[in-house]
């Protein structure tokens, strides 16, 4: 009987110590349910590192600025330290001597005497009259370089200019002197003589050119 009794007995401790053993393992995988759900803290990482990379995108756009410092103002100038004359860019070769005198036609003079100009030589000049004028004065020295026209010897035409000398690459220019109230036909300063040559390929006078006109001394008209 004892035997019995205790057969229920055991098998009833037996069947709740299973069902205690499955209650136990059922909360044993309710806490790794758990823990894999509370696992997502992780996730949080990436977004801090996204904001952190920001700052870099901000720093890119900035970094054009120094662009600005290349401010253009490498470009030299060239000052010329004559007054005068403001000789003229090149242009078309007039190589004999009709040619430069239709040039010094368009230009509006007249030219005094073919024969200066000497189409052999390096520095050329022909001397010319302002077209129209009804005394012969108003006169300029046209120059060529190498059959092409360079400029004038002044900026405003002078009374008279002659012809002094001239060379391969000089050519010497003579100019009256008028004190002030003296008539164009009779100038009393006596004349200046100045000499005109090539330097490195630009035309520079030698001397002084006396002014175009003055009140208290001598002038070229």
């Amino acid at each position: 009987m004892d035997a019995m009794r205790r057969g229920p007995i055991g098998a009833l401790a037996a069947t709740a110590g299973i069902c205690a053993g499955a209650l136990l393992g059922g909360c044993g995988g309710s806490q790794t349910t758990t823990v894999a759900k509370s696992e997502p803290a992780p996730s949080a990482q990436p977004e801090t590192q996204a904001t952190s990379t920001a700052p870099a995108s901000t720093t890119a756009t900035t970094s054009p600025t120094p662009a600005a410092s290349s401010g253009g103002t490498a470009a030299p100038s060239t000052t010329r330290t004559a007054p005068e004359p403001a000789f003229a860019q090149q242009e078309p070769a007039a190589e004999g001597a009709s040619a430069a005198a239709t040039l010094v036609r368009a230009k509006g003079f007249t030219p005094n005497n073919a024969s200066e100009y000497h189409p052999d030589q390096t520095l050329r000049v022909l001397v010319g009259t302002r077209t129209g004028s009804s005394d012969g004065y108003g006169q300029q020295a046209f120059f060529f370089l190498d059959g092409h026209y360079i400029g004038t010897d002044t900026k405003e035409p002078s009374a008279t200019v002659k012809v002094v000398s001239q060379s391969d690459t000089a050519v010497t220019l003579a100019y009256p002197l008028y004190r002030s109230g003296d008539p164009l036909a009779n100038p009393s300063g006596g004349q200046t003589t100045v000499r005109f040559e090539l330097n490195d390929g630009k035309l520079t006078p030698v001397g002084t050119i006396p002014p175009a006109s003055s009140t208290s001394g001598l002038s070229r008209n």
